[in-house]
C-alpha cells in the first residue's frame, strides 16, 4: 500500500510540474501563481543552482545542462516527438491487452477507432507543407491572405534571413529556419512550427489525445472498479480514515486530509488490483488528460479572440506599455483605406486626372497587395518614449494617419483587432 501511495503521489506531482513547465509561460498565466511557479522553476531555481555549481565545479555541470536544454528546446530534432509517441505507444501496448478481455464489443470498436488518432494527427502536424512555410514560390499568395493591421504587423518589413517581405501574421522561426504563415508557435512535441497549413491538425491532436487519455482512464475504472470495491469492503477497517481524538471535524485541513487519504487509498487498491499495466497506465491517463484539454481550451480562447499565440504575446506587450501610459491610438485617413479609395487620384494643373498622389505614399502593390479579407483596420498604435503625444511620426505612419487623431489609450478593448471576425468565422477560417 505504501508503494502504491508513492506511485500515486509521484504521478500527481509529475503532472502538475509538467503543466507548470509547459503552460506557465503563456501570457494568460503571466501574473498568476502558475506564472510565478514557472519563473521559479525555469529561471530562479536554475540561476541559484548555477551559482552553486560555479563555486563547486566552475560551472561544468550547468554548462552541460544548459547545452542539453538549449538543444531540446531550441534546435530542430525529433527527440521529444519520439518520446511523446513512444510514451503513447508503450502505454497502449501495456494497457490494451490487459483490459481487452473484459471489454464489451462496443468499447473494443471504440478503442480501435480512438487509439490511432493521436499518431495520425501528430504526423499531419509534423510534416512539412507549403501552406505553412513561406518561400519564393508561394510568397505572392501568402501576401494576399491577410491585411496589415498597422498595430502588430506593418507593410514593408523584410525578413533579414529569408530576404522576403514579411506577409501579415507571419513570423520567422529560428528553429525551422524559415518564415511561417499565420505563425502560432513552434511546438517541440511535433518538431514543427504550427501555422496556416497545419494548425488545425494540432487542434485535432490535442482533442484526440485528451479523449484517448480520458477514455483510457474510464476503461481502467470500468474494468477495475468491481475488484477495488470488493477489496475495500473486505478490509474496510484497515482503510478507514482516523482523524485523531483532538482533530476538529469541521476544519478544512481535516477535510482535505480525509479526501486525500481516501484518494490515495483507492489509488493504491487500484494499483494492487490492476498492476502497472492496467492501473498504472489508467492512473497516468487520469492525471494527464486535463493537460491537452487545457491547452486546447487556451487555443479555443485564442480563436475566439481572433489571434495566435504569437499575436497574444504582441498584444500583451502593448497592454503593458498602455499601463505605463506611453501608447497613443490614432485613426487612418479615409483616403488611405483601400476599401474606400483603392486608387486615389489627384488633378494636375489642366484639371485632368493623374495617377496616385505621391504625397499619400501608398506602398507598391507587391508590398501590400489587395486581399479578400472582409475588413480593414482603421486604427494605428504608436509608442512614445516620454509619454507625450507623438509629433514626428515615421514616414510610413505619417502617410496614413490623421495626425491630430492620436490620443492616449489605456486599454486594449479600445483597439480593434482586424483579424477578429467573430468566433464562428474565426473557427471556420482556422479549420
Amino acid at each position: 500500500m505504501a508503494f502504491a501511495r508513492t506511485i500515486a503521489v509521484f504521478t500527481i506531482t509529475v503532472s502538475f510540474v509538467t503543466f507548470v513547465a509547459f503552460f506557465g509561460r503563456l501570457p494568460t498565466f503571466r501574473n498568476t501563481p502558475i506564472g510565478f511557479l514557472h519563473r521559479l522553476l525555469v529561471i530562479h531555481i536554475p540561476s541559484s543552482l548555477r551559482r552553486l555549481d560555479i563555486l563547486v565545479t566552475n560551472g561544468r555541470i550547468t554548462n552541460g545542462s544548459s547545452r542539453l536544454g538549449h538543444y531540446l528546446m531550441y534546435e530542430k530534432h525529433p527527440v521529444v516527438l519520439i518520446f511523446f509517441l513512444g510514451l503513447v505507444t508503450a502505454s497502449a501496448v501495456l494497457f490494451v491487452p490487459e483490459v481487452w478481455p473484459h471489454l464489451p464489443l462496443l468499447h473494443k470498436l471504440l478503442v480501435l477507432c480512438i487509439l490511432p488518432l493521436p499518431h495520425a494527427f501528430t504526423y499531419l502536424s509534423a510534416r512539412r507543407n507549403d501552406e505553412t512555410y513561406i518561400n519564393a514560390k508561394n510568397h505572392d499568395a501568402q501576401m494576399k491572405h491577410y491585411p496589415f493591421d498597422r498595430v502588430l504587423f506593418n507593410p514593408g518589413m523584410v525578413c533579414a534571413t529569408c530576404d522576403l517581405l514579411k506577409p501579415p501574421r507571419s513570423k520567422h522561426c529560428s528553429i525551422c529556419k524559415t518564415c511561417v504563415a499565420r505563425a502560432d508557435h513552434h511546438c517541440i512535441w511535433v518538431n514543427n512550427c504550427l501555422g496556416r497549413g497545419n494548425y488545425r491538425w494540432f487542434l485535432y491532436l490535442l482533442l484526440s489525445t485528451a479523449i484517448m487519455l480520458a477514455y483510457g482512464a474510464y476503461l481502467a475504472h470500468m474494468v477495475l472498479s468491481p475488484m477495488v470495491h470488493k477489496e475495500y469492503k473486505e478490509h474496510e477497517r484497515w482503510y478507514r480514515y482516523d482523524q485523531g481524538p483532538t482533530a476538529d471535524p469541521l476544519s478544512w485541513l481535516v477535510y482535505f486530509d480525509m479526501k486525500l487519504h481516501y484518494f490515495l487509498v483507492y489509488a493504491g487498491i487500484y494499483l494492487e488490483a490492476g498492476g502497472l499495466a492496467a492501473a498504472g497506465v489508467g492512473l497516468l491517463a487520469l492525471m494527464t488528460w486535463p493537460l491537452p484539454l487545457g491547452l486546447l481550451g487556451y487555443h479555443v480562447y485564442l480563436i475566439w479572440a481572433g489571434m495566435t499565440t504569437n499575436e497574444s504575446s504582441k498584444w500583451a506587450d502593448w497592454r503593458d506599455d498602455m499601463a505605463d501610459g506611453v501608447v497613443f491610438l490614432g485613426t487612418r485617413r479615409e483616403d488611405s483605406l483601400r476599401s474606400s479609395h483603392p486608387h486615389p487620384k489627384q488633378h494636375d494643373s489642366n484639371g485632368s486626372s493623374t495617377s496616385t498622389a505621391p504625397m499619400l505614399r501608398f506602398p507598391p502593390e507587391d508590398e501590400e497587395p489587395p486581399t479578400t479579407w472582409p475588413i480593414e483596420s482603421r486604427h494605428i498604435l504608436v509608442r512614445t518614449r516620454d509619454g507625450e503625444p507623438p509629433e514626428n511620426l515615421p514616414i510610413r505612419i505619417a502617410a496614413f494617419a490623421n495626425k491630430d487623431s492620436f490620443k492616449r489609450v489605456w486599454n486594449l478593448s479600445e483597439v480593434e483587432n482586424v483579424y477578429d471576425l467573430g468566433f464562428w468565422d474565426n473557427l471556420v477560417e482556422v479549420l
